[in-house]
């Protein structure tokens, strides 16, 4: 009898070591954190995000299989050092950041957790060495350089709007930060016989007062530089747009969407999608340092030609058939 107790035992204390053991021999799913401004309500960046686990799919990842996906969202910039923070303590492999906001609280966070950034048109302002070689941790997209998107969005503008003297440039403070772009404007103004009015934005209200400039001010139209805060508040922009009867342009198209007449930049799902196979490389061993920065392939032209009609303004046709997207 003792010997069968014994036995039994045995048995069961071995069983529980094998569990025991067994769950311990199980490799950590590799976690992702994505560090993003706005709203976890907000549609804005779905297309965009839906992009990016597209491509981390046909990568073999599969969230909730083999990765685990932690998003963290900044209703307001001011919140992005927190969650950039609670990332990077939180044993994730590797933090993908939106915006040169969301990038710069993402290296000051960690030394060490690699850090893949769609960002800023200058490298350099978010904390990279240079594009070639970036730096420890950090690596990525830039959304291009801005003397190339900047010429060509200042004679898009010309091109669809005849008579246009004047264009009302609007900068979120915060993009302030991301290099001085204003100066890369002022030579390709001047070729085309362009005025510039910078106005800076701090809240929402201040886009008000930039349409209500533009309104007064006879040839103009208004181009709002990117930023989180834009892409938010974008219906509200182009509603204040066809109120005060404004040509708005844009770099990205969800606020063509929205009712800009025409933007010009960098195809953003095409961004996301390259943006999945840097988190790939780096959760197979690829060190960031290793990864050079690379720009934007490919740049979209969209034009709102139900907003060109609102505001009495007729596109050359010229301009229509070099559109990658148009709305009607």
């Amino acid at each position: 009898m003792m010997r069968a107790r014994l036995a039994v035992g045995i048995a069961l204390a071995l069983g529980l070591l094998a569990v025991t053991t067994s769950a311990h021999a199980q490799p950590r799913m590799p976690r992702l954190g994505i560090l993003l401004t706005g709203s976890s309500s907000s549609t804005a960046q779905a297309p965009q995000l839906d992009a990016l686990m597209k491509s981390l799919t046909e990568l073999g990842w599969i969230e909730g299989q083999n990765l685990a996906v932690d998003r963290r969202w900044a209703e307001r910039p001011e919140q992005l050092t927190s969650l950039a923070n609670q990332l990077a303590q939180s044993s994730v492999g590797v933090i993908l950041a939106l915006g040169p906001e969301a990038t710069r609280a993402a290296v000051a966070a960690t030394p060490t957790t690699p850090v893949v950034m769609i960002a800023s048109t200058d490298p350099r302002s978010v904390g990279a060495s240079s594009l070639a070689r970036p730096g420890a941790n950090l690596t990525g997209m830039t959304v291009g350089q801005a003397e190339v998107f900047f010429e060509k969005q200042l004679d898009l503008l010309k091109a669809a709007i005849p008579g246009l003297t004047r264009v009302i440039v609007v900068w979120d403070v915060n993009r302030r930060r991301d290099g001085d772009q204003s100066a890369v404007m002022a030579g390709p103004a001047r070729a085309l016989s362009l005025q510039l009015q910078h106005v800076d934005v701090g809240r929402v209200q201040d886009f008000e007062g930039a349409f209500k400039i533009a309104r007064g001010a006879r040839g103009s139209a208004v181009l709002i530089i990117a930023s989180p805060r834009a892409v938010e508040n974008r219906s509200l922009i182009a509603e204040l747009a066809l109120k005060n009867r404004v040509p708005l342009m844009s770099q990205f198209s969800p606020m063509v969407e929205a009712g800009a007449l025409l933007s010009y930049g960098p195809d953003l799902n095409d961004l996301f999608r390259r943006a999945g196979s840097y988190v790939d490389r780096i959760l197979k061993g690829a060190r960031p340092a290793d990864l050079p920065i690379e720009q934007p392939s490919k740049y979209e032209l969209v034009l709102n030609l139900r907003t060109a009609k609102a505001l009495g303004l007729t596109i050359p046709q010229s301009l229509v058939v070099r559109a990658d997207q148009v709305i009607e």
